[in-house]
């Protein structure tokens, strides 16, 4: 064999195992965008306390070594509710209570004519009525 035929044999392996390296390349990364697919959608479940009937919790454990494994490759670990809250009822959120209606801020002054500024509920251009008056 020539030189040159060693050097296109060699080209055209060293093009095979880079097409074989992408392509497993592309089919890891579909797995794993999946997989963060699931992931967020089961963390999101968690968050809103929809739990699937029937479904098992992840033991403790198992949570505690993904979230070492996350916080040692400096991963985000977000923090979920434990399994015995998702399955406890939602609390009661409390009901709204009217109170007074409060006006902050300080009392109109007279101006120099000795006149209060004019009260009305018109708020399109109050910013000089202490001026003016």
């Amino acid at each position: 064999m020539s030189a040159t035929e060693v050097l296109a044999r060699f080209r055209a392996e060293v093009g095979a195992a880079v097409t074989r390296a992408r392509r497993a390349s592309g089919e890891i990364g579909e797995r794993n965008a999946k997989l963060r697919e699931r992931t967020r959608d089961l963390a999101a479940q968690a968050r809103e306390r929809k739990v699937e009937p029937g479904a098992q919790a992840t033991s403790g454990e198992v949570q505690q070594t993904a979230a070492g494994f996350r916080a040692d490759r400096g991963l985000a670990v977000e923090q979920v509710p434990s399994a015995a809250d998702l399955t406890a009822p939602a609390p009661v959120e409390p009901v709204p209570v009217e109170t007074e209606r409060v006006t902050l801020g300080s009392s109109a002054v007279a101006g120099p004519s000795g006149q209060l500024p004019r009260v009305s509920d018109d708020d399109e251009d109050f910013s000089q009525s202490r001026i003016l008056y």
